[in-house]
């Protein structure tokens, strides 16, 4: 397992570095097949519980949030989310089955809930230095999580949500928030040397961002072990080995990524 995971992150990394030092449609591009996979993921796992969400209405409305974040000159949201809510419940009138109403809100949930994560960080990259400040909060969380992983399994002893997650502890939660914020400070501070020094990423912006990632996004994880426990899954799917499906990739970026952008627009550059 432990091999499978660093050979995954192996091939993994320097694809999505590359893509996000791209962004415009590269990045576009990379977003919408992730969180299109991780919507379709979410839509298997529900069904698992007896559910039958309509996957084609969450797909469009992952890309209308995409859409939208990437030309919002063009007014997209609105309209079509508008059209996306009312013409998935038509269809649940016409196609009732098992639970129409839950199906309908798990349909609208489901998709509002990865669009509006997918286009936060399409909106974290388009920001100014917005490469530096998305390679800084993505990565994050992935530094937080090898904290917590390591001090939790030596150390951890007080379960932190043990119908939802049996492994994670307070111990590794405590070690995830320090590594967390500690690497993050240093990450920053590395990429300020690629941003110049008039750049707004620096050591303490790093520091305060990942306080507050590894804080806040656990909840990600927290959310969608909460779906897969429901229904009696471990991992939304093997898309990639040692590390689960793309829902289990995106749940804890998509916190990292709303978190990052109000950091940015709030604190550096008020």
């Amino acid at each position: 397992m432990l091999r499978a995971r660093i050979l995954t992150a192996i091939v993994l990394i320097p694809v999505i570095v590359l893509v996000v030092h791209l962004g415009g449609w590269a990045f576009l591009i990379l977003l919408g097949l992730l969180f299109s996979l991780a919507e379709m993921e979410f839509c298997h796992l529900v069904a698992q519980d007896g559910f039958r969400p309509q996957i084609v209405f969450g797909l469009l409305t992952v890309w209308l949030f995409l859409l939208d974040a990437q030309y919002p000159d063009l007014g997209l949201l609105r309209p079509s989310l508008t059209a996306v809510v009312l013409g998935s419940l038509t269809w649940q009138i016409f196609h009732r089955q098992g639970s129409p109403v839950a199906d309908w809100g798990l349909t609208v949930v489901g998709g509002l809930y990865l669009g509006l994560g997918a286009s936060f960080l399409l909106l974290l990259r388009n920001l100014p230095e917005g490469e530096w400040w998305t390679m800084t909060a993505v990565p994050s969380i992935m530094l937080a999580d090898t904290g917590a992983f390591a001090v939790g399994k030596m150390w951890g002893r007080r379960r932190m949500a043990p119908s939802l997650s049996p492994k994670k502890t307070w111990e590794g939660y405590l070690a995830g928030v320090v590594t967390g914020g500690l690497l993050t400070a240093g990450l920053a501070a590395l990429w300020r040397l690629g941003a110049g020094p008039e750049a707004a990423i620096g050591a303490r912006h790093g520091l305060w961002l990942g306080l507050l990632i590894a804080v806040l996004a656990p909840l990600g994880d927290l959310a969608v072990s909460m779906v897969k426990r429901q229904v009696g899954a471990k991992d939304s799917s093997h898309l990639f080995p040692g590390h689960g499906g793309a829902l289990d990739r995106v749940d804890s970026v998509i916190w990292a990524a709303i978190i990052g952008y109000y950091y940015v627009l709030l604190c550096a550059h008020p």
